[in-house]
């Protein structure tokens, strides 16, 4: 008797045909296991940066201390010294990326050992609880990205768990300038440390940009110090209109980086949708006389990480049914509550410059002007 081994491939007609890759199976051409994007091989979510609703493609301003393209964040210590967002400068994608995030220094700044400039992800705990991380059979991780700069020279960038109480400080080379260069970095696993597996941060992937000797620690190994880059890293503030370029971040699994995890944009959107979502309509009732205020029915197409909160980004104009009077433009949100992760709640819109009378309980409705305004809800981490 004998047995099919799954390393061959079966030329038998008819019968399925098995390969083996990096510790994979292909079955009739269906990856099953670490490679298939189905088991959400790259633990960065949006890192080819397509998804930018906040911004809209849009510069996001060099006082930026947040949110860029989704689940990418800038950080400075004093705002003003980086300008960015997604495609910033317009300069060419590598080979298979539509999308980038870009920075650009606004200044020759000597940074103090306590200032930090950053571009970071915070990957949740469910996605990297099956690393085992803190114990003895934590597996081997690979970051694997692009980069293009104006600068060359050894760049630092950092592993941290929540709480900031264990640290990996690694160095990558930017060999030549304004040139597309592809990087992976090889992270030994902690045995020790304390990691979320829930819905808190599992780990923060952070690339510095400049950062003083306070938050700069010895590459290669793990600290319980707080630290954000690698002692030496090469700082982007320190240089006038200095750049720096991002895409095709993936943290995966192994030892061996492979090929982006390409998801398609649906399923990437909603990714980004747990942890920010831009509710751009909505329909509800009017609750005065008028037309002052509208209470609007809050449901969201995905369940967020956590109970949302909300801003107003212009969010355009309301509608009254059998309302003769002007359409009244949303000012303010006067409240909301009852908002879980499942969405499900209500939203006050406070209005300016409606008229007209007896118009309570009668249906009320947003809407947005384009894709850049709609009621903002964040769960972010």
């Amino acid at each position: 008797m004998s047995f099919l081994n799954v390393n061959q491939v079966s030329t038998a007609a008819g019968l399925p045909s098995f390969t083996t890759s990096n510790n994979a199976i292909n079955f009739n051409g269906n990856i099953i296991g670490a490679s298939s994007s189905a088991t959400m091989k790259n633990r960065i979510i949006n890192g080819d940066m397509r998804i930018d609703q906040r911004n809209n493609g849009s510069a996001v301003g060099t006082s930026v201390n947040g949110y860029s393209v989704d689940r990418w964040q800038i950080q400075q210590s004093t705002t003003g010294k980086l300008n960015g967002g997604q495609n910033y400068n317009s300069v060419t994608t590598p080979s298979g990326f539509t999308n980038y995030l870009g920075v650009q220094s606004q200044s020759a700044y000597s940074i103090s050992s306590t200032d930090y400039y950053t571009i970071n992800q915070r990957i949740e705990g469910y996605n990297i609880a099956d690393l085992g991380w803190g114990t003895s059979s934590a597996k081997t991780v690979t970051i694997s990205f692009w980069v293009y700069s104006s600068l060359t020279g050894t760049f630092g960038g950092v592993l941290q768990n929540y709480g900031y109480s264990w640290n990996y400080p690694f160095t990558y080379t930017i060999n030549s300038s304004n040139t597309w260069q592809y990087i992976t970095v090889t992270i030994t696993p902690p045995t020790s440390g304390s990691w979320q597996t829930g819905n808190s941060q599992g780990v923060n992937v952070i690339f510095g940009l400049g950062v003083g000797s306070t938050y700069s620690g010895t590459p290669g190994i793990w600290t319980s110090s707080n630290v954000l880059s690698a002692t030496g890293a090469t700082s982007v503030v320190a240089v006038n209109n200095a750049t720096f370029y991002i895409t095709g971040v993936q943290f995966e699994v192994g030892s061996v980086a492979t090929s982006f995890d390409y998801r398609d944009y649906g399923r990437e959107l909603q990714l980004c949708q747990r942890y920010y979502y831009l509710m751009q309509s909505g329909v509800g009732r009017w609750n005065s006389t008028n037309a002052s205020a509208c209470v609007i029915s809050a449901k969201f197409d995905v369940q967020m990480r956590t109970t949302p909160t909300t801003s107003g980004m212009n969010i355009g104009y309301g509608y009254v049914e059998n309302f003769a009077g002007s359409n009244p433009t949303i000012s303010s949100i006067g409240g909301y509550g009852g908002v879980g992760v499942s969405g499900m709640g209500w939203v006050v819109l406070n209005l300016t410059g409606g008229s007209g009378s007896t118009i309570a309980g009668y249906v009320c409705e947003f809407y947005v002007l384009n894709n850049t305004y709609g009621l903002a809800w964040t769960a972010e981490l």
